[in-house]
């Protein structure tokens, strides 16, 4: 899809259709009184006659109104005035984008940015209808022997911006939105690969082809390199399985050589049965998702080099199944990791963490100035959290913060959950230097906790996306979260340098 930013009248577009707003109370949005001004009164007749009620959500379509240079006018609910926020605009993109593929329309003008957001500004709702306006035409469909029919035909959207002071403002929300969507895009389609197809030999080809295309520096370890170096933890979870393990490593070099780079971990489970401690078989189908994390450093990476940010970055990807066989870890095992720890297998099901702590103890060698790990973790931050917010923990204060405005920035918010020192004693192990659970309660920060005690020589947060990856149900399918995140936090931060 194209995007542009434009100034000027709506009632001048000459397009296929023009998106303006109208309130429960009859009040029209700045863009809809303009058009109503020039054909005369006919918006305020057909909201008067009852045909618009401009209840959140709702829309209506008009053709051949009159005095317009539009072939269409797409009226779009916003609810009632005194409480129109974040919330509110968001869906009522949704809505005017969802109404849009209704119709033949190849191109739009949307105009709903001239309706103030309560605590937000012009470059957020920019960003947020790019993202919007990718999300409504994504589509999963390659594994399916007939393609879906009637696919929107929409191909291009015009963000009309009144304000021309902003327009380099938006400009720039303009190319992160489309950046940070071709990122979550990229995240999508890994997710909703079948587990047959996206094997960790296959991550490490999509990590090849990005690498190719934007000149990135890849190095792929395989299960010989990893067992040279002590990788024992991570080799552990992929002892049951045929496919063998991989630990990928991309290099993005924006700054000098010298500069310290950001580093994101992210878990690579291609499949989690559970191993020899099995799920459920109830959507255990679901476990395809358990590599988001990967998913997200590929797809935050895209974004970040799609924008040629000036900033270092490395993604590090411990990718393995896990699952059952005669040669697969048995609770009780006790195996050392990369760092020297020794750790007591208690709970097959709790692999996550043991690729992780190698892929955190391996990251030491590119000397971070932060280290980022994202991981779906633990169902316990689902219970926590339900599937709004991501878990956030980590060892630095600061660097907790800039990612947690980094989610309030992009609407892709996380939460923080406490670290204290009370939690670590529940990892306590007679046979290891720890477990890898500490039982029923506090699951997602007892499962941080175990990750800390890899994170000491740097700045460490670790982002629990369990139940942001993706949506269970009728919508089933992978969200891209967290990739606006992890892309602003590193828009930030180049900034800064």
């Amino acid at each position: 899809m194209d995007f542009a930013i434009k100034s000027g009248s709506p009632d001048k577009y000459r397009g296929d259709c023009i998106v303006v707003g109208v309130f429960e109370s009859g009040k029209l949005s700045e863009a809809a009184k303009l058009l109503d001004d020039a054909c005369k009164g006919y918006l305020g007749k057909v909201i008067g006659q009852g045909d618009m009620d401009g209840k959140a959500n709702s829309t209506l379509l008009l053709h051949g109104v009159p005095n317009i240079a539009s072939k269409r006018v797409l009226l779009v609910g916003l609810g009632k005035e005194k409480t129109f926020g974040e919330k509110a605009f968001l869906g009522a993109v949704r809505a005017g984008f969802k109404a849009l593929h209704q119709t033949g329309a190849k191109d739009a003008a949307i105009t709903l940015l001239d309706v103030p957001v309560k605590q937000r500004d012009l470059a957020w709702g920019v960003f947020q209808t790019v993202v919007l306006a990718e999300e409504s035409v994504y589509r999963f469909d390659r594994l399916k022997s007939i393609p879906e029919k009637h696919l929107p035909s929409l191909a291009k959207v015009v963000i009309v911006v009144n304000d021309k002071s902003s327009l380099t403002a938006a400009e720039a929300a303009l190319r992160q939105g489309m950046a940070t969507a071709q990122g979550m895009k990229v995240t999508k389609d890994l997710g909703n690969l079948a587990p047959n197809i996206c094997t960790p030999a296959y991550l490490a080809e999509q990590a090849k082809d990005l690498a190719k295309a934007f000149k990135l520096k890849l190095s792929v370890l395989e299960e010989k390199d990893m067992e040279k170096l002590g990788m024992g933890a991570l080799l552990a979870v992929a002892r049951g399985s045929r496919q063998p393990a991989k630990l990928i490593v991309l290099e993005y070099r924006g700054q000098q050589k010298m500069e310290k780079p950001v580093v994101l971990v992210g878990k690579g489970v291609t499949f989690d049965t559970g191993g020899i401690s099995l799920k459920p078989a109830a959507e255990m189908d679901e476990m395809k998702y358990d590599m988001s994390g990967a998913a997200s450093v590929l797809g935050t990476l895209t974004a970040v080099a799609e924008m040629q940010l000036p900033i270092n970055i490395v993604g590090i990807i411990p990718a393995t199944e896990n699952m059952p066989g005669g040669n697969a870890t048995k609770p009780g095992d006790v195996v050392t990791s990369l760092s020297g720890q020794t750790i007591e297998i208690l709970n097959t099901d709790a692999e996550g963490r043991l690729i992780l702590c190698d892929a955190l103890t391996y990251a030491e060698r590119y000397k971070p100035e932060a280290v980022i790990d994202i991981a779906t973790l633990t169902g316990a931050c689902v219970v926590a959290l339900g599937h709004v917010v991501t878990g956030l923990m980590g060892n630095d204060e600061p660097l907790a913060q800039d990612l947690l405005q980094a989610g309030e920035q992009t609407s892709d918010r996380a939460w923080q959950l406490p670290l204290w020192e009370e939690y670590q004693d529940l990892l306590k192990s007679n046979f290891a230097d720890m477990a890898n659970i500490g039982g029923r309660w506090g699951g997602a920060i007892t499962a941080a906790c175990f990750l800390s005690r890899f994170t000491e020589k740097f700045r460490w947060v670790h982002l629990d996306i369990a139940g942001t990856a993706w949506k269970s149900g009728q919508d089933k399918g992978a969200t891209g979260r967290p990739v606006p995140l992890l892309t602003q936090f590193l828009v930030t931060r180049a900034q800064q340098q």
